[in-house]
């Protein structure tokens, strides 16, 4: 994160008694100190504070492997994944299907049927979670986080949390798991951190915590922890939600989509223009309604291209896409590197008259390639590659 929050109740010095009134539950009379640290010591973190010591395991238990696994002699081939029809199953945790995945990420849906009736933790890896349809709260260590359609919730690592859905029967999301801190892009700040005038969203568009409503339970609770693909169940001897106050740069935050302020130009803009986040190995852009190309002879839809180190995939979240036909809400197209793609045939001229687009998507661009897996090819469109034919 690019600022400085604090909520709650924190002492005048960091690391010092954060004294409380009355008898504290192990009668030591302070507030728990936890530091939360990115790459050790060295990057952005933020400090809590607990009513109990945020330690007191009493047990644990491997719950079980999460062994993703990769679809078998595919040759290299553009991929339409349909997913809007995914059947519901399971809750936030174990209702995510893995779609693809790398040594820097996993892509997962997840159409949950059930409210998550336990508390997550990811120990090893950021989620950023876009919400294709849904609204509610994430119940998390530093407070309560509002979400709506159209966000994407980035919750750090090691962070425990909670969905609570308005409705479970409307949530729908896309879900990408990344081996790294995912972050602001560099280029869309200055040297002091602050976010630059001309970037395509401001510090008032992210959305943090709300407020602190600490758990006082000293009875125990579960957390399900996920560390690569192993899941262990925790048995804590108290409830983790129980801090009274933070301060720092590290916690989870919301941005919309539609909060997106697109770049355009007088021929057309590549990906980099609409990039929305950073994280090692991959990129997030997000394609929001915007004013096409306005050179007289623009070409108003993306021009054919090969991506020669990069591996491309967009999700399709609304309206209809100017330079494909047959894709839909919740449809991936996925384009691997080495080989190229472009325009529908049709596209072109049918985007001659159009001024805007009101299409949504989301993109994530991977250094390095990317492994189906069998249950998205489960979903595969087999004609998609040859939908440039023409009719």
């Amino acid at each position: 994160m690019p600022f400085y929050r604090t909520m709650g109740s924190v002492p005048p010095k960091r690391h010092i008694k954060h004294r409380r009134s009355g008898n504290s539950h192990l009668d030591e009379g302070i507030y728990y100190e936890h530091v939360l640290t990115t790459e050790g010591f060295d990057r952005v973190y933020s400090i809590t504070y607990h009513l109990r010591p945020p330690t007191r395991v009493v047990g644990t238990s491997l719950l079980r492997n999460v062994e993703l696994e990769a679809a078998e002699d595919l040759p290299l081939r553009v991929h339409h994944f349909m997913s809007a029809n995914m059947p519901r199953g399971g809750d936030f945790i174990d209702g995510r299907v893995p779609m693809m995945f790398n040594d820097d990420l996993v892509a997962y849906r997840c159409r949950p049927a059930e409210q998550q009736s336990m508390l997550f933790r990811n120990a090893a890896a950021d989620e950023i979670i876009f919400v294709q349809q849904g609204s509610g709260k994430v119940e998390t260590t530093y407070g309560t986080l509002p979400y709506r359609r159209g966000d994407y919730i980035v919750i750090p690592r090691t962070t425990t949390f909670q969905m609570v859905a308005d409705d479970i029967e409307k949530e729908d999301y896309l879900i990408l798991e990344s081996n790294s801190p995912c972050r602001v892009p560099q280029q869309y700040l200055n040297v002091d951190g602050q976010m630059m005038l001309g970037a395509p969203y401001y510090e008032r568009d992210l959305h943090g915590p709300t407020e602190l409503n600490p758990v006082d339970k000293n009875e125990t609770t579960t957390i399900i922890v996920k560390e690569r693909h192993r899941l262990t169940k925790v048995e804590m001897a108290n409830h983790p939600l129980d801090v009274v106050g933070w301060d720092g740069y590290l916690y989870p935050f919301t941005f919309n989509a539609w909060d997106f302020e697109p770049l355009t130009g007088t021929v057309h803009l590549p990906p980099p223009y609409q990039q929305t986040f950073e994280c090692d190995g991959f990129v997030i852009c997000t394609f929001a309604p915007r004013y096409l190309d306005h050179h007289p002879e623009a070409v108003k839809v993306p021009y054919a291209h090969s991506n020669t180190q990069a591996d491309e995939v967009l999700f399709y979240v609304d309206g209809q896409f100017g330079s494909r036909k047959g894709v839909e809400a919740c449809s991936f197209s996925f384009h691997p590197g080495g080989i190229p793609h472009g325009p529908h045939p049709g596209t072109i001229v049918g985007s001659e008259s159009h001024d805007r687009t009101e299409e949504m998507a989301v993109m994530f661009d991977t250094d390095h390639p990317l492994t189906i897996t069998k249950e998205a090819m489960e979903m595969d469109d087999p004609q998609y590659p040859l939908s440039w034919i023409d009719e």
